[in-house]
Protein backbone atom coordinates (compact mmCIF):
# COMPACT_ATOMS: atom_id res chain seq x y z
CA UNK A 1 0.00 0.00 0.00
CA UNK A 2 1.39 3.40 -1.00
CA UNK A 3 1.30 6.04 1.69
CA UNK A 4 -0.56 9.21 0.88
CA UNK A 5 1.64 11.41 3.05
CA UNK A 6 -1.04 13.96 3.76
CA UNK A 7 -3.63 14.73 6.40
CA UNK A 8 -5.50 11.51 5.53
CA UNK A 9 -2.52 9.21 6.02
CA UNK A 10 -2.80 7.49 9.43
CA UNK A 11 1.00 7.48 9.76
CA UNK A 12 1.10 11.26 9.22
CA UNK A 13 -1.68 11.78 11.73
CA UNK A 14 0.19 9.73 14.30
CA UNK A 15 3.41 11.67 13.72
CA UNK A 16 1.54 14.97 13.69
CA UNK A 17 0.19 14.19 17.17
CA UNK A 18 3.74 13.72 18.46
CA UNK A 19 5.55 16.63 16.80
CA UNK A 20 5.15 19.14 19.62
CA UNK A 21 6.63 16.67 22.09
CA UNK A 22 9.34 15.84 19.54
CA UNK A 23 10.34 19.50 19.20
CA UNK A 24 10.33 19.91 22.99
CA UNK A 25 12.51 16.80 23.47
CA UNK A 26 9.79 15.05 25.48
CA UNK A 27 9.47 11.83 23.45
CA UNK A 28 11.03 8.56 24.56
CA UNK A 29 13.71 7.07 22.32
CA UNK A 30 11.34 4.69 20.51
CA UNK A 31 8.80 7.39 19.61
CA UNK A 32 11.61 9.74 18.64
CA UNK A 33 13.06 7.18 16.20
CA UNK A 34 9.58 6.54 14.75
CA UNK A 35 9.02 10.26 14.15
CA UNK A 36 12.46 10.68 12.59
CA UNK A 37 11.99 7.64 10.34
CA UNK A 38 8.65 8.98 9.13
CA UNK A 39 9.74 12.56 8.51
CA UNK A 40 12.81 11.36 6.61
CA UNK A 41 10.47 10.50 3.74
CA UNK A 42 7.44 12.75 4.21
CA UNK A 43 7.59 16.26 2.75
CA UNK A 44 4.29 17.43 4.33
CA UNK A 45 5.43 16.38 7.80
CA UNK A 46 8.87 17.93 7.24
CA UNK A 47 7.20 21.18 6.20
CA UNK A 48 4.93 21.13 9.24
CA UNK A 49 7.84 20.34 11.57
CA UNK A 50 9.85 23.25 10.17
CA UNK A 51 6.85 25.53 10.64
CA UNK A 52 6.39 24.31 14.20
CA UNK A 53 10.08 24.93 14.98
CA UNK A 54 9.79 28.47 13.61
CA UNK A 55 6.71 29.09 15.78
CA UNK A 56 8.46 27.80 18.89
CA UNK A 57 11.51 29.95 18.17
CA UNK A 58 9.33 33.02 17.61
CA UNK A 59 7.40 32.37 20.82
CA UNK A 60 10.63 32.01 22.80
CA UNK A 61 11.99 35.24 21.31
CA UNK A 62 8.76 37.09 22.10
CA UNK A 63 8.24 35.69 25.59
CA UNK A 64 8.26 38.30 28.29
CA UNK A 65 8.44 41.32 26.04
CA UNK A 66 5.11 42.88 26.89
CA UNK A 67 1.94 42.29 28.79
CA UNK A 68 -1.05 42.12 26.52
CA UNK A 69 -4.41 43.40 27.60
CA UNK A 70 -7.65 41.63 26.84
CA UNK A 71 -8.45 41.03 23.18
CA UNK A 72 -11.25 43.29 21.98
CA UNK A 73 -14.39 41.24 21.15
CA UNK A 74 -14.35 42.38 17.50
CA UNK A 75 -10.77 41.17 17.05
CA UNK A 76 -11.51 37.90 18.82
CA UNK A 77 -14.43 37.28 16.45
CA UNK A 78 -12.33 38.11 13.39
CA UNK A 79 -9.61 35.72 14.56
CA UNK A 80 -12.14 32.94 15.19
CA UNK A 81 -13.68 33.48 11.75
CA UNK A 82 -10.26 33.39 10.08
CA UNK A 83 -9.35 30.22 11.96
CA UNK A 84 -12.60 28.52 10.98
CA UNK A 85 -12.12 29.53 7.35
CA UNK A 86 -8.58 28.13 7.38
CA UNK A 87 -9.81 24.84 8.85
CA UNK A 88 -12.55 24.63 6.23
CA UNK A 89 -10.00 25.17 3.43
CA UNK A 90 -7.77 22.40 4.86
CA UNK A 91 -10.72 19.99 5.02
CA UNK A 92 -11.57 20.70 1.37
CA UNK A 93 -7.98 20.09 0.22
Amino acid sequence: MTLQHDKRDPACLEVFAKLSEYVDGELDAVDCREVEAHIADCPPCIEFLQSLKRCVAAERAFQGRAECGPVPPELEQRLKSAWQAALARRQQA
